[in-house]
């Protein structure tokens, strides 16, 4: 693989994590419009505790050991030639470049809410969008959280957990939240929430005006479309799950009809083989489940395997959502299997054993020090 060129475009979760594997066999650009690593996870422990949130997942690239082989280019994508295999970045002072690859992984994730956009930024304007929705949310005396999926329950509990003196309501669509879920799981996530002191809102469906994708934090009454007279609080949180590819540089050809990229189970574009796709940008299976199950791993030994002729391996989507929910609380994290059994790393164990040993380094391969 030697002289080989992987150009990674974007650099979330999954994209840092494959150019991490990849970095010892071939020649790797990432490409970010961020300066570093900025989690997509863990929304709640965000909104809560935005300092305790960065320590983990607010990450410059250069602290990482695993991507010291790796360059990095701070830009915005804005088109590829796939005859000329050329994507074109525009970078931050307006100029335009265009990088060669072998071969392409396209981890542009999605955009969702306000934690989770494309938008070119610097370190100092991610410190402020961290810090502005937790300070209003600080300010609120009573808060409601819309949407039944992780991002909203974990918001409400985090919510709850932090400012026990506010009202918190969370109100979703079905008889229960966390329907990608085993039904054991929300068993157990439900009766924490109502430890929490989380007020439960079954059977609300939002009636959304027309392109309303949730952006900010609200004010204003929330009116529902399953007949409920309309909820009001100091702020409403919007975590229902409007996801936007962020594909708008890719050309149709390669997208299905919701804007994701179509992929085979191999991970690569049907008619290129040389681009692959991965993360929540690619169209896998129902729950676009790469962006969660360790594809990285797979993705990276797929195109090695490709470059030296080999056969290459298929992608096996689980049938549910796994993983953590609530995030980290006070007595710990717990951990749900696909079978809705659920492990507890209690907090010392997160503290010194789970984030230093097993995800900086046996993760990410060493992360150096904050020396800011």
């Amino acid at each position: 693989m030697s002289g080989r060129r992987v150009v990674i475009a974007g650099m979330g979760d999954v994209g840092v994590l494959t150019a991490i594997k990849l970095a010892d066999h071939a020649d790797v650009i990432g490409i970010s419009a961020k300066p570093g690593l900025v989690s997509g996870q863990e929304l709640g422990w965000r909104l809560a505790r935005p300092d305790d949130w960065a320590r983990h997942n607010w990450i410059p690239f250069g602290r990482f050991r695993g991507l010291d082989k790796v360059r990095t280019v701070h830009g915005t994508l804005t088109g590829v030639d796939l005859t000329a295999r050329t994507v074109a970045v525009t970078l931050p002072d307006g100029s335009s470049t265009e990088v060669v690859y072998d071969a392409l992984v396209v981890a542009t994730g999605v955009a969702n809410g306000f934690w989770r956009q494309p938008t070119l930024q610097t370190a100092a304007q991610i410190g402020a969008d961290l810090h502005g929705p937790h300070e209003k949310l600080a300010a609120a005396r009573s808060v409601i959280v819309v949407g039944g999926g992780a991002a909203a329950v974990s918001s409400a509990a985090q919510i709850a957990t932090t400012w026990p003196d506010k009202r918190v309501e969370l109100y979703f669509p079905g008889e229960r939240a966390l329907a990608g879920h085993h039904p054991r799981t929300w068993t157990t996530v439900r009766r924490r929430l109502h430890e929490a002191g989380v007020v439960l809102r079954p059977g609300h469906r939002a009636d959304l005006e027309p392109g309303f994708i949730g952006d900010e934090l609200t004010t204003g009454p929330v009116r529902w479309s399953t007949g409920q007279p309309p909820s009001t609080a100091d702020a409403v949180l919007w975590a229902i799950g409007r996801v936007r590819p962020n594909t708008g540089w890719l050309p149709t050809e390669l997208l299905d009809a919701d804007g994701f990229v179509r992929v085979t189970p191999t991970l690569q574009v049907p008619g290129h083989p040389e681009v692959f796709a991965v993360g929540d940008v690619a169209a896998t299976d129902p729950l676009r489940s790469s962006a969660r199950n360790r594809a990285d791993g797979l993705l990276a030994r797929n195109i090695r395997a490709a470059f030296a002729g080999k056969p290459l391996r298929e992608y096996r989507a689980p049938k549910r959502r796994w993983g953590s929910v609530l995030g980290i609380q006070p007595d710990g994290l717990e951990v749900f299997a696909p079978n809705g059994r659920a492990f507890r790393f209690p907090v010392w164990a997160f503290d010194r054993v789970l984030m230093p040993g097993i995800v900086r380094w046996g993760i990410y391969r060493g992360v150096r020090q904050d020396v800011s």
